[in-house]
């Protein structure tokens, strides 16, 4: 099978190609060049799988497999389908997952989409995810690896996408064991540190980065009664759970901490509350997107709410087959600080049943 490789530099992407050739793969790598120019705007780093030194990485990496090596130019379609995507979301009051994004549009849809076209069977990614062929199609499961698992942000994919996606570090032990393993094959990457954070905002400042991309918008910073308690100097960029920075002029009858609740853009005004507040048992979604059938309503799943969440149980109470339907469930443990925007991903054990992007979440009885 003809394997394309995306290589960004790390370990992970290296040992995935690794394993590739070792399955008997006829494997190439490409490195994916997604920064706009060479230096982010207001200064900084570009971190992440952007950087002039991870595309040197990568070309290390591929000499040392001996496969052929390529960079690809995808900086536009990064920069329209993750980056202005991320700054229209957060000016709209949305808390969006870039990774997730970026999985989505352009790992598995762009790069796949051209691979494809030239003849190869497959994309192969340092993902902690496993891809389990059945009868139906192909499944998306966890890693064997719980604290690295990242089948979360690739709950986003349809079958047709898994079919052509090669996971091969889902049965992985440990990182350790990838690192030991990259280092036994000589593999300069081996001790190369995770990339953290948006690796297109400079030095991890996404409140600064934001604010030179949104205009500012003054408003009030209201309680749940209505009443005015501070002042932002825009809504957008607030998400829900935030403490920081609130500009609070008033303190709470209680004393204790206030959060964010919610972000209104149109009304320009940022609800602030007490953290019991912040808890929600019944979240809906949008958009669904379904690794087999969509689960009948009332059926038991565990729903994730973030790339690091717990697994929660619940119920699901609505799920539409289709991509413009909704999907409800009522979860049986209450999380906090549900945004708009963020990922629900639904679980049946370690199978991804599916996701749907939140666009509310609230408590039993009272309005979102």
């Amino acid at each position: 099978m003809r394997v394309l490789a995306a290589l960004s530099g790390g370990v992970d992407s290296a040992v995935a190609a690794a394993r590739a050739l070792d399955a008997g793969h006829d494997v190439v790598g490409v490195h994916l060049a997604l920064a706009r120019g060479s230096a982010p705007a207001g200064g900084g780093r570009v971190r992440g799988c952007c950087t002039v030194e991870d595309a040197r990485d990568a070309r290390r990496a591929a000499d040392v497999l001996g496969v052929p090596f390529y960079v690809w130019d995808l900086s536009e379609r990064f920069g329209a389908d993750v980056v202005d995507d991320f700054v229209a979301e957060y000016a709209a009051g949305r808390t969006p997952n870039p990774c997730v994004r970026c999985n989505q549009r352009v790992k598995f849809a762009a790069l796949a989409d051209r691979a494809l076209a030239l003849g190869f069977d497959a994309v192969t990614t340092g993902h902690y995810a496993r891809r389990v062929d059945t009868p139906d199609g192909p499944r998306l499961h966890r890693a064997a690896d719980a604290a690295k698992d990242q089948s979360y942000v690739l709950a986003v994919l349809p079958p047709h996408r898994l079919a052509t996606a090669l996971f091969p570090l889902g049965e992985a032990a440990s990182k350790d064991d990838v690192r030991a393993e990259a280092a036994r094959r000589g593999l300069a990457v081996a001790d190369k540190p995770d990339s953290t954070d948006i690796c297109f905002v400079p030095d991890g400042g996404t409140k600064a980065w934001l604010d030179e991309r949104i205009p500012a918008r003054p408003g009030a910073v209201v309680d749940t009664a209505g009443r005015v308690v501070g002042a932002h100097a825009g809504a957008a960029g607030h998400t829900v759970g935030q403490r920081r920075g609130l500009r609070l002029g008033v303190p709470a009858p209680d004393g204790r901490p206030r959060y964010v609740l919610s972000v209104s853009v149109a009304r320009g005004t940022v609800t602030v509350g007490g953290e019991q507040e912040l808890l929600a048992d019944v979240v809906e979604a949008e958009h669904p997107v379904w690794c087999g059938p969509a689960p009948a309503p009332g059926a038991r799943v565990g729903a994730q709410l973030r790339a690091h969440g717990a697994e929660l149980p619940c119920v699901v109470q609505r799920a539409d087959e289709a991509a413009d339907g909704a999907l409800v469930v009522r979860l049986l443990t209450p999380a906090r600080a549900v945004a708009p925007g963020q990922l629900l991903a639904l679980y049946d054990g370690d199978r991804v049943v599916g996701s749907a992007t939140v666009t509310a979440a609230a408590r039993a009885g009272v309005p979102a």
